[in-house]
């Protein structure tokens, strides 16, 4: 999707992907097969690159520095990115800044957790999270007991706990900032999750007070700044029972609470991160229409593509469906699917049909 952004500008994309079969490396013309992992491979593809940017987070920040020793423009850089890596790094710099979080600290095994759990009168469940990898659940539990609390240390890296946030929901503000400075904030939107994963996106978030909407925005470009992100960020939130936000995660990327942008906003978050990337200015966030859903279609039980998409396009004409190439796997998310107009309740119900047709879950 960022390479379908940058068709239009004439930029040609060199794609480091772990296999052939990656979604990107159906549609990137120029594609090495390699491991990100490798340095040696990461120096050999960067060679001829005017700049390095990425769709995950996982690419070793020892790596990342030892490019930009050569050279080699990387957005965001290790300095920033190292914040969406490393979630004890990312804590502890965003307190150190004031912003607003879960309480946390690192714990060393499971009878730290249940100190931490006493801490401050909390008590259990309490949030564990690895803090490398992990994303769509995965690498996180909520567990209710030092005895539930073993799993997490068995991956042999840090482990951060947290406080079980008593939320009313899940919102995320995105922002793209360019090398120069320039920035731009899309609205506030809710995101709605599932076990662990996405599920729907409504943009903007309903209900959300312009009080609290413009803090959210104003709390993503602060960190954007301060950390020096180059291109899009993601700042998913917790909106709190008693009327405040809390920074939950951070991504340095597009996100997948951004995708309703595509068809949504005036400059997707894929073109404005392209455009980042590059410095070029960056594009209007506004939104197009009052409301627009998102909703992920995950791996199910697929029925013909063809006889799905006739009914899907048939029903909604106004209906923009994305899907990625993906192997489907139960619960992966192989695509999604964009509805907008005036009416919230049609808008969402236009979307969910449609995701449910995709996945094979409805039938008529």
């Amino acid at each position: 999707m960022t390479h379908e952004a940058g068709i239009p500008l004439g930029i040609r994309f060199k794609l480091l992907s772990d296999t052939p079969q990656d979604s990107a490396a159906q549609v990137v013309g120029d594609v090495v097969v390699g491991d990100y992992r490798d340095l040696d491979t990461l120096r050999a593809f960067a060679r001829g690159c005017d700049v390095i940017t990425f769709d995950h987070e996982h690419v070793p920040t020892e790596h990342l520095r030892a490019l930009e020793a050569d050279g080699i423009p990387v957005r965001p850089g290790p300095d920033a990115l190292v914040h969406a890596q490393d979630k004890g790094v990312m804590r502890a710099r965003l307190t150190a800044m004031g912003v607003p979080c879960p309480r946390h600290r690192i714990v060393a095994d499971p009878q730290d957790v249940a100190a931490f759990a006493a801490e401050g009168g909390g008590g259990f469940p309490v949030v564990l999270k690895t803090v490398r990898g992990g994303y769509d659940g995965k690498g996180v539990w909520v567990v209710r007991s030092a005895e539930e609390a073993a799993e997490p240390f068995k991956a042999g890296v840090p482990v951060l706990a947290e406080e079980k946030v008593d939320f009313v929901r899940e919102l995320a503000a995105n922002v793209v900032r360019s090398p120069h400075g320039q920035a731009v904030a899309y609205p506030v939107v809710e995101s709605r999750q599932v076990d662990g994963v996405c599920d729907t996106v409504i943009a903007p978030a309903p209900g959300l007070s312009e009080e609290l909407a413009l803090h959210a925005e104003q709390l993503a470009l602060t960190i954007a700044k301060e950390l020096g992100v180059v291109g899009h960020l993601a700042v998913e939130l917790f909106e709190t029972r008693d009327g405040r936000v809390l920074v939950n995660e951070l991504a340095m990327r597009p996100h997948n609470s951004g995708h309703w942008s595509m068809d949504g906003a005036v400059t997707s978050q894929f073109a404005n991160h392209v455009r980042a990337v590059l410095d070029l200015p960056l594009g209007d966030p506004r939104p197009r229409a009052k409301w627009t859903a998102m909703v992920n279609v995950l791996g199910g039980d697929y029925p013909d593509m063809y006889s799905a998409y006739l009914h899907c396009m048939a029903r909604d004409p106004q209906l923009k469906i994305h899907m990625y190439g993906k192997d489907v796997k139960p619960g992966r998310k192989v695509g999604h699917v964009n509805t907008y107009g005036d009416d919230l309740d049609d808008v969402l119900e236009r979307a969910r049909h449609a995701a449910g047709y995709l996945r094979g879950t409805i039938t008529e």
